[in-house]
């Protein structure tokens, strides 16, 4: 069976929930408005307020900004087939939401390990963080976080796209390049080579960067000043947070891919498998408003018109 030959792909891991779909639906709508209004009020927040063009908060502009491009990916179409009594999606549109899922993920991964490094600089290198840190170091910073995934994402797909393909149905609820790959005839080799050299080229790369960071942080907390260490915990607890709760995210959705899940409850898989794209969208707006100072007030300025 050929590519062109594939029309559709069909998602059998949804449940008969019967009437009950209704209420799920009603639940997502509610939880999609709250990550689309927390995320563009930050985003707002940081926008109008020169106090904040800041490159910490620069960096943290661009995290929202990729909150709203990925739960935007998933929520629309998730709503579609929780109201749909047939699971299938076209091939255009399911490689369509690989690309933006594994962008938003990747790019995800990348804007982390900015912030980190950021950090890095404020907290380690304080009397040169001006310097090395200028607006043009964090407009670079913020291109390359996004080009850079956009350039792995298109050839990870373009190598599955040009393939032949032996089967439409996939296990789970939304397209994933995994399974897709796994539908492939033959010549699936060079998509996993592919994967397994980005994976440990570069990912593993972006997170010994931030553990390395995280690690001189933690040096400079207990070596230094009670007003080094206050400042460190509080502009680092946001991100470290962030950080583990990404990581552990990925790491579910690792876990389902790659072993059998079978004995897994299916309402724990499909959430696991959602965790990446629906919590983090809405876990980084709530961590970093509440706990960071200076947009707390902002945002109470905006919203409720004094400090």
């Amino acid at each position: 069976m050929n590519l062109s030959q594939v029309s559709y792909f069909t998602l059998t891991a949804y449940l008969d929930i019967g009437l009950f779909k209704y209420i799920v639906f009603l639940f997502l709508v509610c939880f999609y408005v709250l990550i689309i209004s927390s995320n563009v009020l930050l985003v707002v927040v940081i926008c109008v307020n020169r106090s904040l063009h800041e490159p910490m908060y620069m960096f943290l502009c661009s995290l929202f900004v990729n909150e709203l491009y990925g739960s935007s990916s998933l929520f629309p179409f998730l709503l579609v087939q929780i109201l749909s009594d047939l699971h299938t999606v076209s091939v255009p549109l399911c490689f369509l939401q690989i690309f933006c899922l594994y962008m938003y993920a990747n790019v995800e991964f990348y804007n982390l390990a900015v912030m980190s490094y950021d950090r890095y600089l404020a907290i380690c290198h304080p009397l040169h963080y001006n310097t090395q840190m200028q607006m043009n170091t964090v407009t670079r910073l913020v291109v390359l976080s996004w080009f850079l995934p956009l350039l792995n994402v298109i050839v990870m797909i373009s190598l599955n796209a040009s393939s032949r393909l032996c089967g439409n149905i996939i296990d789970r609820i939304i397209c994933v390049n995994y399974y897709i790959t796994k539908l492939v005839c033959s010549g699936a080799t060079a998509s996993n080579i592919y994967g397994l050299v980005y994976t440990f080229s570069v990912l593993f790369s972006l997170a010994a960067l931030i553990f390395y960071t995280y690690v001189r942080i933690l040096k400079v907390c207990f070596s230094g000043s009670k007003q080094t260490r206050q400042k460190a915990i509080s502009s680092c607890t946001p991100h470290l947070a962030s950080v583990i709760n990404f990581s552990l995210a990925s790491f579910f959705e690792i876990l389902q891919s790659r072993f059998d899940m079978s004995r897994v409850p299916s309402v724990l898989r499909i959430f696991l498998s959602l965790y990446f794209v629906t919590c983090q969208p809405l876990f980084n707006p709530v961590i970093y408003g509440l706990k960071l100072r200076k947009i707390c007030l902002a945002c109470k300025t905006l919203l409720f018109g004094h400090k």
